[in-house]
C-alpha cells in the first residue's frame, strides 16, 4: 500500500561544494541518497517535495558542513494479505521467486494450487498444470503477500497462489518502472552464468537456501 509521509534526514555536503546553490545541492543529494532505497518496513519510492533545509552546521572531525531536511515521499509498504502483481526471475523444485516493484517475493510449491506440477524436462523447466497455466522465468503472476521479513537494506516476502483469482495472469507488459529494471538485471546475471554449470548449481543452491530461510521464518 502507498502512503505519503513526512520523513527527516540528514544531509552533509563537502566543503568544495560550499557556495550560493548549497540547498539545491543538498536536495540533489538527497534525492540520490534515499529514493529507490529500503527504510525498514517501507520503500521509498519518490521525493515529493522538501519543507525545510536546516542552516548548515560545520563538523569538526571533518570539515563537511551537516543540513538537516524534512521531506515529503511516497512510500511503499507491503501488508500481510495485500495482493501484487509480479514477474517470476527464478524457479526451482521447492517453488519460485518473483519481483513486485523492489519487493522480492518466494512462492513455495506447497502455496502452488496442487494441480500445478513441476515439470524439469519441459524447456526452461516450469511449473504447469498442462493446460492454460505456464509459470517460467518473465511469467507475470499475481501474488497474495503472507509474510514479510526485513533483512539490512532490503525486504523479502512470502507469497500464495493457491487462492481463486491468484497466479499466471493475462499481463504482457509492467505498469511499474521499478520491475523491469529489477528483472532485467536479474535475467542477464542468470544468462551470464547459464552455460557455466558449476556457477548454475552454486546459484541453485543459493536460491533453495534462502527458499530453506524464508519457509522456516514463517512456518
Amino acid at each position: 500500500m502507498f502512503f505519503l509521509k513526512n520523513m527527516e534526514r540528514r544531509v552533509t555536503l563537502h566543503p568544495s561544494y560550499f557556495g550560493r546553490n548549497m540547498h539545491d545541492l543538498v536536495t540533489s543529494k538527497l534525492l540520490k541518497d534515499v529514493e529507490g532505497t529500503c527504510a525498514g518496513s517501507y520503500y521509498i519510492i519518490s521525493i515529493m517535495d522538501t519543507f525545510d533545509i536546516s542552516e548548515g552546521k560545520i563538523l569538526p572531525s571533518n570539515g563537511l558542513a551537516e543540513f538537516t531536511v524534512g521531506y515529503r515521499a511516497v512510500v511503499w509498504r507491503p501488508f500481510k494479505g495485500e495482493t501484487v502483481d509480479a514477474v517470476v526471475y527464478s524457479i526451482n523444485p521447492q517453488g519460485f521467486f518473483a519481483q513486485a516493484g523492489p519487493l522480492r517475493l518466494f512462492v513455495s510449491a506447497h502455496l502452488i494450487p496442487s494441480d500445478t506440477k513441476w515439470d524439469p524436462n519441459a524447456t526452461p523447466p516450469q511449473f504447469t498444470n498442462n493446460e492454460d497455466t505456464v509459470i517460467e522465468p518473465s511469467t507475470h503472476v499475481r501474488v497474495k503477500i503472507i509474510g514479510t521479513r526485513t533483512e539490512v537494506g532490503e525486504m523479502w516476502a512470502i507469497g500464495s497462489i493457491k487462492e481463486d483469482y491468484l497466479g499466471q495472469s493475462g499481463s504482457t507488459e509492467s505498469t511499474d518502472p521499478w520491475r523491469g529494471l529489477s528483472s532485467a538485471d536479474t535475467i542477464k546475471i542468470e544468462e551470464q552464468y547459464r552455460d557455466n554449470a558449476e556457477a548454475m548449481e552454486t546459484m541453485d543452491g543459493l536460491y533453495k537456501a534462502q527458499a530453506y530461510k524464508l519457509v522456516r521464518f514463517y512456518d
